[in-house]
């Protein structure tokens, strides 16, 4: 089953609209502060650093292009095409590739791996932004891209960040600026309980390899001028035995 056109149609009217600035979307921090930080805990577990590397859920591209300093092939796939649109434009030098792609289509993520091969796969806050219905899927779609040699890094928002963004979004002078547009276009994020995550992953008949928590940067700042940052959990998983 692929996610809804309501759901797909979210995303696209979110991407078009949003400003082509550099670090103008909410969750677009700078490389140093959110992939490099993950591949300092992801690097040490890749049993195959050759193998190709997908951003999974990889939006306008930031992150993709870091890592595609990083590794030899670099994938970014996304539900959106006016996000790819973006990544593409932003890569001019072809670094990356870039592909759509619905997680939730069983026969899209088979016909990835198809051409791939085996791969690792970054995925920073994807299950939170699916469905509840659609996260086992995602879980399952992750490990057939990983196959019997790629290791994956997952990054979501910590049940301790729910608070945090229920206190912006409802601050009595409205959300901060760039906290605006996601909840405009319905893209909430959603309750994930942190047990949640590696229950998923070992479903799909993946294993836990190491997990911890770390702070999830955000590209907004308070009224003080702190930077928002979210609680979040990380996995590193690999297939299981």
């Amino acid at each position: 089953m692929s996610v809804t056109r309501q759901y797909r149609d979210a995303w696209e009217g979110f991407w078009r609209e949003a400003p082509e600035a550099p670090h103008a979307v909410f969750w677009d921090a700078e490389p140093a502060l959110t992939a490099g930080r993950h591949l300092a805990l992801f690097e040490p577990h890749l049993t195959d650093p050759g193998l190709p590397m997908v951003d999974l859920g990889c939006g306008n591209g930031t992150q993709t292009r870091y890592l595609a300093y990083r590794f030899a092939r670099v994938v970014g796939a996304d539900l959106s095409a006016a996000a790819l649109d973006r990544a593409r434009r932003a890569d001019p030098a072809g670094r990356a590739a870039y592909r759509q792609l619905d997680i939730t289509d069983k026969g899209e993520v088979q016909s990835l791996h198809a051409e791939l091969g085996d791969a690792n796969v970054y995925l920073r806050g994807v299950l939170h932004q699916t469905a509840p219905d659609d996260r086992q899927q995602v879980a399952d779609a992750l490990a057939a891209l990983l196959g019997r040699r790629g290791r994956a890094f997952l990054v979501e928002p910590a049940e301790a960040a729910v608070p945090v963004l229920a206190g912006l979004a409802e601050d009595p002078g409205g959300p901060p600026p760039k906290l605006e547009p996601v909840l405009r276009h319905g893209m909430a994020p959603g309750t994930l309980v942190d047990d949640a995550v590696p229950d998923h992953v070992r479903a799909a008949g993946l294993e836990v390899l190491r997990q911890g928590e770390l702070p999830l940067v955000t590209t907004e700042y308070r009224p003080d001028g702190t930077r928002i940052e979210l609680p979040s959990i990380w996995l590193v998983v690999g297939p299981a035995g």
